[in-house]
């Protein structure tokens, strides 16, 4: 009898690109969409996973072939996996258990996001792999398996790392998520977690040039890495650019999707920065708008 397909035995290997969806809707914007094919085509050979928690239940390889077909400009990737998000189940034997089941959504201001950040820590303890949020945009391979990143001179970011499974970072980062927990405070169960864990291990690197440093057996990413466009410039990718950047030192770009709450979105023909990062980073997804966009004459 064959086994359950799961993402247990697709991420087996410890190598995957871990996406998620905390909100149970099933229409992700199409920054969404980019990250995934992006990473997709930055790691043909890798495992690319979309968990969504308002995904179906999937045991065979047939319902998985059924999910993406929902998502039309990630189907033809067949590196690309959907499976549901089940949090009860994900929490299982970590440190986030007991959080999880006393913890009261609906008086969370910031659920989706708190889950989330829980969530990503459960996931790499795991699965290892890659974790990137659903709005980094991947530009070339990441050379290293253990990985955080500075996002600035004094804090490390929550949206890109990468650990093995069982990587005892990763408790660390679930304990330090429920001792410190303060779901009222905005980054306190992300950035913060990182942050807080990263300088008890070794403080915070002064970075010198584009080098990255070295925290015990981690690499501490230069802030250029992932963030040469800082969050309160969010706006920029949304510019037309005179010179486009050329982001050499960037293995991809976290668009700060939080920041946007003018719901900015990529519009064909605009010759914006983020234009020119779909048309050559995510081409399905940008053909796809391309072809569905409403001409207004």
């Amino acid at each position: 009898m064959s086994s359950p397909f799961s993402a247990k035995t697709i991420l087996r290997a410890g190598n995957g690109i871990l996406f998620m969806e905390t909100t149970d809707r099933m229409d992700p914007p199409s920054l969404v969409l980019c990250a995934i094919e992006s990473a997709a085509r930055v790691y043909p050979d890798r495992p690319v996973a979309f968990f969504m928690k308002g995904l179906e239940d999937i045991t065979t390889e047939e319902d998985e072939k059924r999910a993406r077909q929902q998502f039309p400009t990630l189907s033809s990737y067949s590196n690309v996996y959907l499976f549901p998000l089940r949090m009860d189940q994900l929490f299982n034997n970590t440190p986030l258990k007991p959080w999880f089941d006393k913890v009261n959504p609906e008086r969370e201001i910031y659920w989706t996001h708190v889950s989330s950040d829980a969530c990503r820590f459960a996931m790499m303890w795991k699965y290892g792999g890659i974790y990137m949020d659903a709005d980094v945009i991947s530009l070339r391979p990441i050379p290293q398996d253990h990985f955080v990143a500075a996002e600035s001179s004094t804090d490390t970011g929550s949206s890109v790392f990468g650990l093995s499974s069982h990587y005892q970072l990763a408790w660390q980062f679930m304990e330090n998520f429920v001792e410190n927990y303060r779901g009222e405070i905005w980054g306190h169960q992300g950035p913060g977690v990182f942050t807080r864990v990263m300088k008890n291990l070794c403080d915070m690197p002064v970075f010198k040039s584009t080098d990255d440093a070295m925290c015990s057996n981690i690499s501490y990413f230069h802030p250029q890495r992932f963030y040469p466009i800082l969050y309160s410039s969010w706006r920029r990718y949304f510019d037309v650019w005179e010179n486009l950047p050329i982001f050499n030192y960037s293995y991809g770009l976290h668009l700060w999707n939080f920041m946007n709450k003018e719901d900015k979105s990529m519009e064909p023909g605009s010759n914006t920065l983020v234009e020119h990062l779909y048309q050559k980073h995510c081409p399905t997804a940008y053909g796809y708008i391309l072809k569905n966009v409403q001409t207004h004459i």
